[in-house]
């Protein structure tokens, strides 16, 4: 049978809790009222009744002063008017007479200041705008004179390399020629070879004879044209294969002997002949 818990019966009793019965430290302490919402308010009246203040003195200040100022201009209005009857009085006809008089004067040196003013004025822009012109005109020409003097001195760099260039160049073809004399000599003797001019500028004209066994005077000729750095053969007799004759010219333009050229142009035409 199940046996029914009760709390009564339980041997085990827990404390009450201290926090319950004890008196918070809080609670200990004086109550103090400060009357902070009365001083607010106290001082919320006190700043309408100043601003109340403020805006009527404001206000009366504006009036004294617009009052002043009225009594002000009244009074100069017075004073205007006694001063006028015054002098209207005072004054004769001569004395009016004069007074015009001194004032058509001081018109007519008015007029005519203003007229030097205006005069002195287009001077002095026309002045201002010469002197811009010619300051324009001055930078114009300096910046134009430090151009050419760079030009110059540019074309003088310019001339002097090519002069140096030339005078190498002189140097190597007399020494060049010096050396070719004998050697195109010699190949002239050995190749039965002469050179002519072909009619145009930096063209020569080669004509090889002996290549024809049946017939020694039989002369055969191709023209080099010299124009540029690499040679080129222009007109021939008799025909050459092309391939053959651009073998010859691609050899030349590498390794710049004109003899072997030479020597093989030779053999070309002896081999067209047989």
């Amino acid at each position: 049978m199940a046996t029914i818990f009760e709390p009564s019966l339980s041997t085990t009793t827990r404390a009450p809790l201290s926090s319950a019965s004890a008196i918070s430290m809080a609670d200990s302490l004086p109550s103090i009222n400060f009357g902070f919402e009365e001083l607010r308010e106290r001082m919320a009246r006190f700043t309408h009744r100043f601003d109340d203040f403020i805006a009527e003195g404001r206000k009366r200040v504006l009036e004294e002063r617009n009052q002043f100022r009225m009594n002000v201009a009244e009074l100069h209005g017075k004073r205007h008017n006694v001063l006028c009857n015054v002098v209207s009085t005072q004054l004769t006809h001569e004395d009016q007479r004069m007074k015009k008089h001194s004032i058509e004067i001081l018109s007519h040196k008015s007029n005519v200041h203003v007229q030097n003013l205006a005069k002195e004025a287009a001077e002095t822009s026309e002045m201002h705008a010469a002197i811009a012109s010619i300051t324009s005109q001055r930078d114009a020409r300096f910046a134009q004179r430090d151009r050419l003097r760079s030009e110059i001195a540019s074309v003088q760099k310019t001339i002097s390399q090519r002069l140096d260039a030339q005078r190498q160049h002189a140097a190597y073809l007399d020494a060049q020629a010096r050396h070719n004399v004998p050697e195109l000599e010699f190949w002239q003797d050995y190749l039965c070879l002469r050179i002519e001019g072909a009619g145009m500028v930096d063209r020569l004209k080669f004509v090889f004879t002996h290549i024809d066994e049946r017939d020694w005077d039989r002369e055969a000729w191709f023209e080099l044209c010299t124009e540029s750095r690499d040679y080129e053969v222009m007109e021939m007799r008799p025909k050459v294969e092309k391939e053959k004759i651009g073998a010859c010219v691609e050899r030349l333009n590498e390794n710049r002997n004109l003899g072997m050229f030479l020597k093989g142009m030779r053999e070309l035409f002896v081999e067209v002949t047989k």
